[in-house]
């Protein structure tokens, strides 16, 4: 009898033992001694998001173009006495350094808990369609595909350290991608290859998450805030109308919530839908998980 008794308890302290991954604090998370990735963080919202990481003890991978940005801000996190940072270049219009830079990344860090995935570009105004270095629309290629590559390559270093997050930096003004154009060649076309790109984004989320939730990888997508005061958006030669503090507190908001809602987009906090519907179509989403793995060469597990 007491034999069984004690099977009984083991077997009902493994029902009731959270799953591997699991959330269960209502306390706010910190990324205290724990590394994260925010790509295109020497400039704008992913500088501030970084620095948002680093002041609370996070050994940040800091992600740019520019080598000189990228060490000033290295030294910007040392100078804080919090956290620690390190800077990898890399140009996101290149698939090849996208790979190689996960790559890298892969193996230098085998354990990743938290990726924002915040790095873009926008080509508006009279300025004409752009293309990579692979011959992809531009904007498709940065704004969507290196995310791609970079949440699919680097799967099993945030799985090593579940619960983990992947954030996608996405935006209000996604619109329904084109699989007859996907690289926008159409006149004038190109002017809708920022809100493609983004809806991307939020497609892309929709469909992984439910794989990578079973590895205790949490993923979302977001608008972090409408026209924020940044380089990118001072480009566009329109007025701000939000600060970069008001984006960068909507995002960390979400980074230390203590529980998200995996595959679901979020506007000022809360999970809601963006304006075009297609990421909720399984065929489409099917299309352009075909498109994206035969694009980059990277196919989803």
């Amino acid at each position: 009898m007491p034999q069984f008794i004690g099977s009984l308890i083991v077997a009902l302290m493994a029902v009731l033992a959270p799953a591997a991954g699991a959330q269960t604090t209502t306390k706010p998370l910190s990324y205290e001694g724990k590394t994260v990735l925010v790509t295109g963080s020497t400039d704008g919202l992913g500088r501030e998001i970084a620095l948002a990481l680093a002041a609370q003890g996070a050994h940040v991978i800091v992600h740019g173009r520019n080598a000189e940005r990228g060490a000033a801000m290295v030294e910007e996190i040392a100078g804080t006495g919090k956290g620690t940072a390190t800077f990898h270049s890399a140009d996101f219009a290149s698939l090849d350094a996208v790979r190689a830079f996960a790559d890298l990344i892969a193996q230098t860090y085998p354990r990743l808990d938290l990726l924002v995935n915040n790095a873009g570009i926008a080509i508006v105004g009279d300025q004409p369609r752009r293309t990579s270095v692979d011959g992809h629309e531009l904007q498709f290629a940065v704004n969507y595909l290196a995310g791609w590559v970079l949440v699919n390559r680097l799967r099993p270093n945030l799985a090593a350290t579940a619960p983990s997050r992947v954030i996608n930096v996405s935006s209000i003004a996604a619109h329904a991608i084109d699989f007859d154009d996907v690289m926008l060649e159409a006149p004038g076309a190109h002017m809708r290859g920022y809100g493609q790109s983004k809806l991307a984004q939020v497609s892309m989320t929709v469909a992984l998450a439910p794989s990578f939730e079973k590895q205790g990888i949490t993923m979302i997508a977001l608008h972090p805030a409408t026209m924020m005061d940044t380089s990118m958006v001072r480009g566009m030669d329109m007025p701000a109308r939000t600060t970069v503090d008001e984006g960068r507190d909507h995002v960390m908001s979400l980074i230390n919530a203590p529980g998200l809602e995996a595959g679901t987009f979020y506007i000022d906090g809360k999970v809601t839908r963006p304006r075009d519907p297609q990421p909720y179509d399984a065929q489409a989403r099917e299309r352009l998980m075909t498109l994206s793995a035969k694009l980059t060469g990277v196919a989803a597990e």
